[in-house]
């Protein structure tokens, strides 16, 4: 079957064509880094509720298989570990932001499931390239929707629609498809994408299912496609049942989808998340810290916190109702209240006790929102501090800790890692992964990889 479209085309002969030596040092190191960022995410979220019932779903209708679930003792088949593990990775909100928008969360589960099928060695540097092409197409195909506020407003999780084809895209690349059978997964990659943000109305759990779907049908996507089963390849065109059509038919840019291919890498954009909550809040935790660090202010004497923020991310994040968890990890008041209130918005701030403390809620009165039709989708809020006597305080931060421009600290990635790991790993287990992980470009065979994510238990303890 001849591909017709030259996007597609395009996009599947860089995929194939791409060497490991093209990567630059800098893109190797990050590339390490979000992958043992995005495996820690995918261990801690074996204790999320989600990710459990998912698996006993699956246990319950199906036989066991050879892949791994992070965090556990079990092991599946490779499309069902796919998809309890990019559940698990994106199941407490801590997964990196800034590609498709959760990149680490569709293209590592998805890649490390093709890994359990290769009959050969795969070496380090292999797959951290199939990890890095899995985020630059993914973002790419964001991009061409617009980017990401649009194709968002508009209703689309960019998780869930642009993750399946850099999920389609890593697995491709570790099977070691070539140009054609690639463009075949790409074109079933645009049938397998969905996701809507209707979840942010009443805090269900589907947005965290939305990345292990992702990745599962990214996987499917790669595995039609070496068996033969042709995909559409004008998904990217200006025709009718296209994916840009469909999806983006107002913001769409195609140009965007092969506009510097190879010269500059996507992963350059994406962030570490330091917070539990949706990125829309970081810089806002950020800058309510620099005042009350800055001006030593202890919480009794903070009177009011008033946000000035677009309506995108009021609309996205604006919401009070924190009942449950993924309910106010989407919340703004909910964030700054639990940095005022415990001095931190980390995973520990979100659990069930932090959420119904008193001091959070009274912390929460005290948050009040300014939507300002001036401030743009993409821009970042200003923050106000009405101090008890009535002094005022106002800042606003830029870029938010964990972006490329504002990184956090050596010290503060690795205490990530290991409260993260420590949820499911023993300490001795925690560290040979850190080790192996970070040094996986030298390795010839990182085939040992999902099994170093096994637990000694079955399941963790709910986190809830």
């Amino acid at each position: 079957m001849q591909i017709r479209s030259s996007r597609v085309a395009a996009i599947a002969q860089f995929v194939a064509s791409a060497a490991p030596s093209d990567l630059p040092e800098p893109i190797r190191f990050k590339a390490a880094r979000h992958t043992l960022d995005t495996l820690a995410c995918g261990v801690a979220g074996a204790a999320s509720r989600e990710a459990q019932t998912t698996l006993d779903l699956i246990l319950s209708t199906e036989q066991r298989g050879a892949v791994p679930i992070w965090g556990t003792s079990e092991a599946l088949g490779v499309r069902s570990a796919a998809l309890v593990n990019g559940i698990a990775c994106h199941a407490f909100e801590l997964d990196d932001t800034g590609g498709c928008d959760h990149s680490g969360a569709v293209v590592v589960p998805a890649a490390l499931a093709a890994v359990a099928l290769a009959e050969y060695p795969i070496s380090g540097e292999e797959f951290l390239l199939a990890v890095v092409l899995g985020y630059d197409v993914a973002r790419r195909v964001l991009e061409a929707c617009g980017g990401y506020e649009p194709h968002n407003e508009a209703g689309w999780h960019s998780t869930a629609t642009c993750g399946t084809f850099g999920a389609a895209v890593a697995a491709a690349r570790i099977l070691r498809l070539d140009a054609m059978c690639i463009a075949h997964a790409l074109g079933h990659a645009a049938s397998f994408s969905g996701g809507l943000w209707a979840f942010i109305h009443d805090g269900s759990q589907t947005k965290r299912i939305h990345a292990g779907r992702a990745a599962e049908g990214g996987l499917f996507a790669a595995l039609l496609a070496r068996a033969g089963v042709s995909g559409p390849s004008a998904v990217f065109d200006d025709a009718w049942g296209g994916f840009l059509k469909t999806f983006a038919p107002d913001s769409a840019q195609p140009e965007a989808l092969c506009v510097g291919l190879g010269d500059s890498w996507r992963l350059e954009r994406v962030s570490l998340k330091p917070y539990a909550s949706c990125r829309g809040t970081h810089s806002s935790i950020d800058a309510l810290g620099q005042i009350l660090d800055g001006k030593g202010l202890a919480v009794d004497e903070v009177g009011q916190i008033e946000v000035r923020l677009s309506p995108f991310l009021h609309d996205m994040c604006g919401g009070r109702d924190v009942s449950t968890l993924p309910f106010a990890q989407m919340s703004l008041p909910y964030a700054l209240a639990a940095r005022l209130a415990f001095g931190q918005a980390g995973l520990s701030a979100y659990a069930a006790d932090k959420r119904a403390d008193p001091r959070l809620q009274a912390a929460m009165g005290r948050v009040s929102l300014i939507v300002d039709q001036d401030i743009a989708a993409n821009e970042e809020p200003f923050v106000r501090v009405i101090t008890s006597n009535g002094h005022v305080e106002e800042a606003r931060v830029q870029k938010a800790l964990g972006s490329p421009a504002n990184p956090i600290t050596e010290n503060a990635y690795f205490a990530k890692i290991r409260s993260l790991t420590a949820m499911s790993l023993d300490e001795a287990r925690a560290e040979r992964l850190i080790e192996g992980v970070l040094g996986l470009w030298r390795q010839q065979d990182m085939r040992w990889l999902n099994n170093a994510l096994r637990s000694e238990v079955s399941r963790p303890s709910v986190f809830r």
